[in-house]
């Protein structure tokens, strides 16, 4: 049936929504007093006996403009009363701003309201707002032509849904933003699943801090993390390495020099055992350079390392050599990083390690979450720029073949905008991915609390942002920025959003939309596998006390020999006795014999070249390690 004409709302073809030309009409809410070229005001009153129309005058909500030919849509950015006064028992005039963001029109013959951007015809003075019907409202938000999904409601009309397309949002990556606890881990979740859902051959890569997001994929997620990662040393890249072996700091150039010269050497002598017992120089390695992914030897290393030692022109740079070598043993040794050093990590078994992280069969399970809540703080920056160095080159090789979702959550400590901080292996390796990765198939997904933090040029390759509450007025600015359309006044609702609300912008969305994300099930919840109850007392006695301490002794020795040590690192890691030497040489204490003579004793390098024998210091005994 079509719907009655009313003749007040002139020039509108099908206007209202009511079947009876005998009722009133609801919707006429004002008419036009002043238009430019992106904004008008209405005209309207509230009566306050009646209590009528101020709930339809709301902030953020969508009004019709008859223009004839045209319908209109406006969005309520502000309200206020010319008088600037209030009375509870006349009529109070008001005057509604609305920000202007495209208009209807009926599709000739099928009479299907079709929304365009943009603005042909304008209103005259005297035209006609109403209220929205729901199904121009609906056009302003259908994706036509783009295969989408529900995500949620709309915050204008919570019966209908929020459609967003995935392949828009995926293929020019997308960001998730907003402060701690307004949902934005439950967001991701839930966009994960419905992109998984739409796209079967989607692999996806979380990067995830807090090892949380395991639980919101239980039959749909494998998991891993430095218990049982395996990513061999000989995968990283110079940089990349030499960041884990300086444990995040500064690196020696001298060191780095000499690790470039001989890693080549060290690759060589692995592939060909019958000449490794010679040293060569990086100019007959080839094409084999120390970022070549080949496997080697790190006792190969070590030896090439003591071979130079003992060239007679190799007197000058003997200390560095031996400062280089105790680096290298002292990080072996290191239980924490075994899942770099493992010895079956040696052979060359590429394509097991990368088929296993990127699901390659996926086996039913094509999300990997990537947990790196338990892994030193100083290696995850190296291992993150090879996991993302490794996704484009995957999705680059495969010819588009295999498609590649990298999800990296509180990105603004790997991508800082700040260019003196964070890794920055990393930061390229992701921004390659945010540049040029939707050409080969692989895709970035942004996740953070705190956008003025985030390297701008990351945020401004996601096309497709849904910005969560933020409180903060720079990350705030951040966003406005990224919004390119007429509809920034949108964004000003960031600040005093609701839980699981969120205004979506850019190509995954028809339209700049307020939006309330669908609730998840328990199952689906990020973090459900933390156990947030308080065990028995009795339980508390199974606590192996000893144990925690040997634990702590062991994580805590590299941090107490560098502490001990602020000019530079110390050469190895070992025994406790040798830990505890070390300490109480560089705290000054001369109450235990830590003093004179025996200054100069504990300064000679672990590894030198006199024979090792038991040293007296004071009524400790200090014995070192054995090569």
């Amino acid at each position: 049936m079509m719907y009655a004409e009313d003749g007040k709302a002139v020039g509108e073809t099908v206007s209202q929504e009511r079947r009876n030309l005998q009722q009133p009409d609801a919707r006429l809410l004002g008419r036009v007093i002043q238009c430019d070229g992106a904004r008008a005001t209405i005209s309207s009153y509230v009566d306050a006996a009646e209590d009528a129309p101020t709930d339809l005058w709301n902030i953020g909500k969508l009004i019709s403009v008859s223009t004839g030919q045209t319908r209109l849509v406006g969005l309520v950015c502000s309200i206020e009363t010319p008088s600037g006064a209030w009375t509870d028992t006349g009529t109070n005039p008001i005057k509604v701003h609305l920000e202007l963001i495209g208009e209807v029109r009926d599709e000739p013959g099928t009479r299907r309201p079709v929304f365009d951007r943009g603005i042909t015809v304008y209103p005259n003075i005297g035209s006609v707002a109403h209220q929205i019907r729901s199904r121009d409202l609906e056009a302003v938000y259908q994706m036509d032509g783009k295969r989408s999904v529900a995500v949620g409601q709309l915050a204008q009309n919570t019966k209908l849904p929020a459609r967003i397309s995935i392949d828009c949002m995926l293929n020019r990556h997308f960001a998730i933003v907003g402060t701690t606890g307004v949902g934005k881990s439950s967001a991701v979740s839930l966009l994960l699943h419905k992109a998984i859902e739409e796209r079967a051959d989607l692999r996806v890569l979380i990067l995830d801090p807090h090892n949380e997001f395991s639980a919101a994929f239980p039959t749909q997620a494998a998991r891993m993390d430095q218990t049982t990662l395996d990513l061999p040393f000989w995968l990283f890249r110079l940089e990349e390495f030499t960041e884990v072996l300086f444990r995040g700091r500064d690196g020696i150039v001298e060191e780095i020099d000499i690790l470039r010269d001989l890693i080549p050497a060290a690759k060589v002598a692995c592939s060909q055992p019958s000449g490794a017992g010679r040293l060569r120089r990086s100019s007959d390695h080839g094409s084999i350079t120390a970022d070549t992914p080949v496997p080697y030897r790190i006792n190969d290393l070590i030896r090439l390392i003591d071979e130079r030692m003992g060239l007679l022109d190799a007197k000058a740079e003997r200390p560095v050599l031996r400062s280089l070598r105790g680096r290298l043993e002292s990080i072996v040794n290191d239980p924490s990083y075994r899942f770099m050093f493992a010895p079956s990590l040696v052979e060359d078994s590429i394509s097991d390690i990368v088929g296993k992280i990127f699901r390659v069969p996926h086996g039913g399970k094509p999300v990997m979450c990537f947990q790196m809540a338990g892994m030193p703080s100083e290696v995850v920056n190296s291992v993150c720029s090879v996991l993302a160095r490794l996704a484009f080159d995957l999705a680059q090789a495969s010819a588009n073949r295999l498609k590649l979702l990298v999800l990296c959550e509180e990105a603004h400590r790997y991508m800082p905008s700040d260019p003196r901080l964070g890794f920055a292996p990393t930061r390229h390796a992701l921004a390659r991915i945010a540049k040029e990765g939707r050409k080969y198939g692989c895709y970035l997904g942004v996740v953070t609390q705190r956008p003025g933090e985030l390297d701008p040029t990351i945020l401004s390759q996601c096309s497709t942002v849904f910005a969560m509450r933020l409180s903060n007025d720079r990350d705030q600015e951040i966003i406005r920025s990224a919004i390119a359309d007429s509809s920034a006044s949108t964004l000003s609702f960031l600040s005093s959003m609701g839980q699981r609300e969120a205004i979506a912008f850019g190509e995954g969305v028809a339209t700049p939309m307020r939006l309330r994300f669908e609730e998840l099930g328990p199952e689906m919840i990020p973090g459900a596998h933390v156990d947030d109850e308080i065990g028995d007392v009795d339980d508390l006695d199974d606590v192996d006390l000893a144990a925690i301490i040997d634990r702590m002794r062991h994580v805590n020795r590299a941090e107490q020999a560098t502490a001990a040590d602020p000019q530079g690192d110390p050469a190895f890691f070992g025994e406790p006795s040798t830990v505890l030497k070390r300490a109480l040489h560089g705290s000054g204490m001369n109450g235990g014999g830590w003093a004179g003579r025996d200054q100069k004793s504990a300064a000679v390098p672990a590894f030198d070249e006199e024979p090792r024998r038991a040293r007296r210091f004071g009524d400790a005994t200090y014995r070192p390690i054995r090569d």
